[in-house]
């Protein structure tokens, strides 16, 4: 199993495994939304940190750091050290609290909250070496324009998810024309009649096709066909709660390391 070392100081935002839930997705109708898997999963696959308080925060348009201006809503005694001005611009800077060691070539993409929107603001997204770092990162989001925006405590900051970092670029891309793969081109012209039919009938009000309500295919792992795939598959996903380093673990962070590969 691999581990993600997770360093606190005594301002560390609260972490924990990201949720699938959104609100915008509970209120669709008959929550719909979740019928569309890879949003759960984009929204569960990592961790997130939390706001401690309840605050506003206001900017006016200028290009200072003062020109963004914050009140607290709740009683927490370290806002000062939470939220800040840092790059000005309009930027708004939260500190984390966490120094973070990820395995040999792995890092983190940091982010806000996936598919959670936040009218004002934009989560910048970044990429963190956090198998060196021997500092904590900053979370930032934008302003889109002039405006206050509200952010409730335990609603999250800032979102984590360890990457190949090293991998990546070795991915290559190969293009092909679809006939090119004629088992995958049989598969796809099979799902795309089976789609179209099953949105025939559902317009046309055909009661098995209403009581069925949506297709299933991509939610139980299955083409077309009915054949289930043999590849790996989910349908929800539960990020580890961080827990307590181990006595076996302490001790060996005080052993000698070898220098890291470049």
């Amino acid at each position: 199993m691999e581990k993600l070392f997770c360093y606190q100081t005594p301002t560390a935002l609260p972490m924990v495994p990201a949720r699938a839930s959104r609100g915008w997705m509970d209120a669709t109708d008959s929550r719909f939304a979740y019928r569309c898997l890879p949003l759960s999963m984009a929204n569960s696959t990592g961790w997130e940190l939390l706001s401690p308080c309840s605050f506003k925060a206001k900017w006016d348009g200028g290009r200072t750091r003062a020109a963004i201006t914050f009140t607290q809503l709740d009683d927490f005694p370290h806002f000062n050290s939470l939220a800040v001005s840092h790059f000005a611009h309009g930027v708004l800077t939260f500190h984390t609290g966490w120094l973070f060691r990820t395995p040999p070539g792995w890092g983190l993409a940091v982010s806000g909250p996936p598919n959670w929107p936040k009218g004002g603001l934009m989560p910048l997204s970044g990429l963190v070496e956090t198998e060196w770092l021997p500092f904590p990162f900053t979370m930032n989001w934008l302003f889109t324009h002039p405006g206050e925006v509200t952010f409730h405590k335990d609603e999250p900051l800032c979102f984590i998810q360890p990457v190949p970092h090293a991998l990546l670029h070795t991915i290559q891309p190969v293009t092909l024309k679809l006939e090119d793969n004629p088992a995958l081109a049989e598969q796809s012209r099979q799902w795309g009649e089976n789609r179209a039919e099953f949105l025939k009938n559902l317009t046309q009000g055909d009661a098995q096709t209403v009581q069925q309500g949506w297709q299933r295919h991509y939610m139980h792992g299955k083409d077309a066909t009915g054949s289930k795939t043999e590849a790996f598959h989910l349908t929800n996903r539960r990020m580890l709660a961080p827990r307590p380093a181990t006595a076996q673990e302490l001790a060996a962070l005080a052993l000698p390391h070898p220098p890291t590969k470049s």
